[in-house]
């Protein structure tokens, strides 16, 4: 291969993969072109890509760009990229190529996964909370000491509330019985005889 030809496909893998910073690296070998085309298809629909790419060049390009690989770029290599987290799309990924059949397992493995630029295992990039778990993590551990705080607050003040109603009602419950006895011994007066 040329120079300029190499030239042209790295700086086609810079504008390809210029703002990804998740991927599932895979090794694909065997898979028949009709099933790969499916795969292919139905990936897309969930805005997920798909692109073998030779390892020499992507290598090169990809530690120009800061994203450390490790040791995956060896045998045929597939990059699927896209979705809206790294756990989305290796689950989407996963469950795609599972339902390619038993007689397609061994045709793929899942070499790696990378984690904005890191490499992560795949079954790491599983596990990983999607963005907004990430976010509504965050925002617990935020709010979580404003509302101790506020239960600290409210909790001792429930509590004379609750003793102030309590003895309130006792009192209210003290005074009643005396009332009604009050009005019993008054008997109506009878009328006169005629």
């Amino acid at each position: 291969m040329s120079k300029k030809i190499k030239q042209f496909e790295m700086d086609l893998l810079k504008r390809t993969f210029q703002d990804v910073r998740d991927m599932v690296l895979m090794s694909v070998q065997g898979l028949p072109a009709q099933v790969e085309n499916n795969l292919r298809l139905t990936l897309r629909k969930k805005n997920i890509r798909l692109q073998v790419v030779k390892n020499s060049l992507a290598k090169r390009v990809f530690g120009e760009m800061g994203v450390n690989a490790g040791e995956v770029w060896a045998g045929p290599t597939l990059v699927a990229w896209g979705s809206t987290s790294l756990a989305d799309l290796s689950k989407a990924v996963e469950d795609e190529f599972k339902k390619t059949g038993d007689k397609n397992k061994d045709k793929y493995k899942f070499k790696s996964a990378m984690s904005d630029g890191q490499a992560v295992t795949f079954d790491q990039a599983k596990k990983m909370p999607t963005k907004a778990e990430a976010i509504g993590r965050v925002l617990m551990l935020a709010l979580s000491p404003a509302s101790r705080l506020a239960a600290q607050i409210i909790g001792p003040a429930g509590m004379v509330a609750s003793q102030v109603k309590s003895h309130g009602e006792r009192k209210e419950a003290e005074v009643a019985p005396a009332a009604p006895e009050a009005a019993a011994p008054e008997a109506a007066p009878a009328p006169p005889p005629a």
